[in-house]
């Protein structure tokens, strides 16, 4: 399906402002790299995506993003400049969409937070993929695809530290269509046109709160020792490490986390003593249940300048 809203109205005042001030300030310094503005593209409109189009077309780029759901192009057309309503794994709206774009970036996921099979799965990521990359060879002014990726690559390290050059090891056959998608986009880099891989821990946020969370664990009682390190990126992180990659015409694979590390112990502390919650208690004598475990780097993303709005974990 391929439906199209183009309308370029002021934003709703009622749409929850984006905290991002001091990542304007930021990267207001690298604008010189790039264009002012640019026509830019977001292949899934999603929590992550919404907030980049309003960043985007609070800047002045002409955005234009893309839902599955038509009970949501009436709200998206409120802050970005125009709205396509399509599905990844559709050839012909892919080659429309990209037609005279200057970034894509690929924000896709299955829709809300509904269990899906892996042939939904495959669809939504491969399909998606593929898609983009033979709808490429019709778009040349396309110079630079963003694709949000998943610290789930790694699979399990038993707490171990990795980073952009660990060997990759899903556990799971989702995981695996996450980096198989990676390697498809990876390889139409060439000297016109730049892919970037960004690796993301788990997502917080406005909305998404870590509070919400962990909410129903408090006063519980559960196994093992709560050792489990779980990595975190809060969302205006992800908003400012992509246009810090647009800006920097960054190339490659950069994991996205922030610098706690802290263990699931820790990590339910904080926020329970932040809120006056009565804390979780283990149970030494049971085993924790069986979940990935790692520490991730984010040194590299650091080390080509980006800075982190919320490198400490916000509660």
């Amino acid at each position: 399906m391929y439906n199209s809203v183009n309308r370029n109205s002021s934003f709703d005042p009622n749409l929850p402002e984006l905290d991002l001030t001091h990542l304007q300030e930021l990267l207001r310094q690298q604008a010189q790299r790039r264009p002012l503005y640019e026509k830019v593209a977001i292949l899934g409109c999603g929590y992550v995506g919404s907030a980049l189009g309003q960043y985007w077309q609070e800047q002045g780029h002409y955005v234009t993003g893309t839902t599955t759901s038509g009970e949501r192009v009436a709200s998206l057309s409120e802050i970005v400049s125009q709205v396509v309503l399509m599905k990844g794994d559709d050839a012909t709206a892919m080659q429309s969409l990209l037609q005279g774009q200057d970034t894509v970036v690929v924000s896709v996921a299955p829709t809300g937070f509904q269990l899906v099979n892996e042939a939904i799965y495959e669809a939504t990521y491969l399909g998606t993929a593929r898609n983009l990359v033979h709808a490429l060879n019709q778009a040349p002014s396309v110079k630079q695809i963003i694709y949000l990726s998943s610290c789930s690559v790694y699979g399990d390290r038993q707490g171990e530290w990795v980073d952009e050059s660990s060997p990759v090891k899903p556990s799971e056959r989702r995981s695996q269509v996450i980096y198989e998608t990676e390697k498809i986009l990876l390889q139409t880099t060439n000297e016109n046109q730049r892919v970037c891989v960004l690796r993301l821990g788990g997502i917080y946020g406005p909305e998404r709160e870590l509070i919400n969370m962990f909410r129903d664990l408090a006063g519980m009682t559960l196994p093992g020792r709560g050792e489990r390190f779980i990595n975190w990126i809060h969302r205006n992180d992800i908003v400012g490490a992509i246009e810090f990659a647009r800006l920097n015409e960054l190339e490659g694979i950069y994991n996205l986390v922030d610098d706690s590390q802290l263990t699931l112990k820790k990590q339910i502390e904080r926020v329970f003593w932040h809120y006056g919650l009565p804390p979780v208690h283990w149970d030494t004598s049971k085993p924790s249940p069986r979940r990935k475990s790692l520490r991730v780097s984010n040194q590299k993303l650091k080390t080509a300048g980006y800075q982190l709005v919320h490198p400490q974990l916000l509660v």
